[in-house]
């Protein structure tokens, strides 16, 4: 079986914290009009909001809760991202439950949004198997800039890529083209859910493998359910990007080393000038 169905949930986060409601009647009414949808993602810490106050240790009851839900429906459930309250501090993650309601894995963001962000970044990639479907990888929101993250999960196995976002900035739509260029670079889908309201200014993105738009959400909330097939990623990597260009294969045969990943290399002596990572000020105020 290639073909898997997954609903991007756009809907509108609140910056209050409590967002578990709306997101459960979202799914039982997804669930209802759409019972053929096997997987159900949502954006960025549309569990709590932004404001890290409201962040849980995990394993904790709000990802219980969720947990049941997923059972209860037997889907797999992406509940976006909260924050975790960890003993060294404040990560933004994002759980992956599966239908039988187990936590499969948990991703912490590995590039927070930084000067702006307040969690600290993980260093774990997150790849997870649907059983005689295929492999996903998981990133979220800034981490799409950073184009090693999804090119590293593409050479783990990655043909799909979960990428719940939080982008309320003019700069959507720079990351929109973001999404395109990564899901071609690397011929996978990308499922880009971003929130409305305290949680994005929508524009949810679903990218095939060959690069093209499969839809553009509005600014309004939306239920995007698609049905994806994997074989075509098997098939555009096999043969091309409409049979032309194949990265993987020339990533995978280059023989270049890239030492510029090496944090004493001299290659990086650019990266020296560009001042520390902090907020912008204004001209002339300390």
């Amino acid at each position: 079986m290639s073909r898997f169905a997954i609903a991007a949930m756009q809907i509108e986060v609140s910056t209050a914290g409590k967002n578990f409601k709306r997101m459960a009647d979202s799914i039982e009414h997804v669930m209802l009009v759409f019972p053929w949808v096997q997987m159900v993602v949502f954006s960025e810490l549309a569990v709590s909001g932004p404001a890290a106050a409201f962040a849980e240790a995990l394993p904790g009851p709000t990802e219980a809760a969720f947990q049941a839900i997923a059972k209860r429906h037997k889907i797999w459930l992406i509940p976006g991202s909260a924050h975790e309250r960890a003993a060294d501090g404040i990560y933004n993650t994002a759980t992956v439950i599966d239908p039988a309601g187990n936590v499969v894995l948990r991703y912490r963001k590995m590039f927070p949004f930084f000067p702006y962000g307040v969690a600290k970044p993980g260093v774990d990639f997150a790849i997870f198997d649907v059983p005689n479907v295929g492999r996903f990888g998981l990133s979220i929101c800034y981490d799409i800039w950073f184009p090693e993250t999804s090119r590293t999960l593409a050479c783990m196995g990655a043909e799909v890529l979960i990428h719940p976002t939080m982008t309320g900035t003019m700069d959507r739509d720079v990351e929109l083209s973001i999404v395109r260029s990564t899901a071609a670079v690397n011929q996978m889908y990308v499922i880009d859910v971003n929130g409305i309201d305290g949680g994005g200014v929508g524009r949810s993105l679903i990218v095939g493998p060959e690069g093209n738009i499969i839809h553009e959400g509005g600014s309004g909330t939306e239920f995007l359910p698609i049905e994806i097939d994997l074989e075509l990623v098997r098939r555009t990597r096999e043969r091309g990007l409409r049979t032309l260009g194949q990265p993987l294969k020339g990533f995978r045969d280059a023989p270049v080393q890239f030492h510029v990943y090496n944090p004493a290399s001299p290659l990086r002596a650019g990266l020296a000038h560009l001042g520390p990572l902090v907020k912008p000020g204004r001209p002339g105020v300390l």
